[in-house]
């Protein structure tokens, strides 16, 4: 692996506040890992807690799963290319033309957005109860395929869906992946999991990893026994 496998680990930081995120995220800073503020941590400390994040040199994903209409989604990107984080998320359930305009708007930056699919925490009969009589991996590469037509160069899936991602799209489509669990943890509210040495190998950009890292009693040697298992998965 030619860049160091922390590079390709995202760590969840699922924190009440800035001060506990950038507490969790201080014995990590120097490994090279994106950190993933999402929805509880930016709504409890706004644009400011990026900035500080950047401030650190820290990498970070943006992940607040945009889905609204068009214009709406394309302007909430546009407010995000000033904060410089490497990465965001839409929901490609938004459609085709909410999907063009959150795309287009960061073409000329190096903001990466990523297109969610079907939700970690779904299965088959999750999906039935909203109407979508599709199995995961069916709408999954539907909304993949929809997306990319829409210009999108990035995807958020599970585990599972990977090979067939791959199998379709190549290495051109780059693929975010949540739901990665080291064996013998607990997936919590995860219902589509793998390994992360088995997610990689299955052709995983990055991996978004949570509380196995956060939670653990060396958040830093978690990471590292998990960036281990992925540059030596024997």
């Amino acid at each position: 692996m030619s860049a160091p496998a922390t590079q390709k680990i995202i760590v969840a930081l699922d924190a009440p506040d800035a001060e506990s995120a950038l507490r969790l995220a201080g014995p990590l800073m120097d490994t090279g890992c994106l950190f993933k503020i999402g929805l509880q941590l930016f709504t409890a400390g706004g644009p400011a807690v990026v900035r500080r994040f950047r401030e650190a040199g820290a990498r970070v994903f943006l992940d607040l799963k945009f889905h609204d209409i068009p214009n709406t989604a394309r302007e909430a990107v546009s407010s995000i290319l000033p904060l410089d984080v490497e990465m965001t998320t839409i929901h490609l359930a938004g459609g085709p033309d909410m999907v063009a305009s959150a795309t287009g708007v960061a073409l000329e930056s190096r903001l990466l957005v990523l297109g969610v699919t079907v939700l970690t925490s779904m299965d088959a009969r999750s999906l039935a109860a909203t109407g979508v009589l599709r199995t995961p991996e069916e709408q999954v590469l539907a909304l993949a395929e929809m997306g990319v037509s829409n210009g999108l160069r990035g995807v958020v899936a599970s585990p599972l869906e990977i090979v067939p991602l791959r199998k379709r799209f190549g290495r051109d489509l780059v693929i975010v992946t949540p739901g990665v669990r080291p064996p013998g943890a607990d997936p919590g509210d995860q219902k589509r999991v793998m390994a992360p040495a088995e997610a990689v190998a299955a052709g995983a950009d990055y991996l978004v990893i949570g509380r196995p890292v956060t939670s653990a009693s060396s958040p830093r040697d978690a990471l590292l026994r998990i960036a281990d298992s992925l540059a030596d998965p024997a």
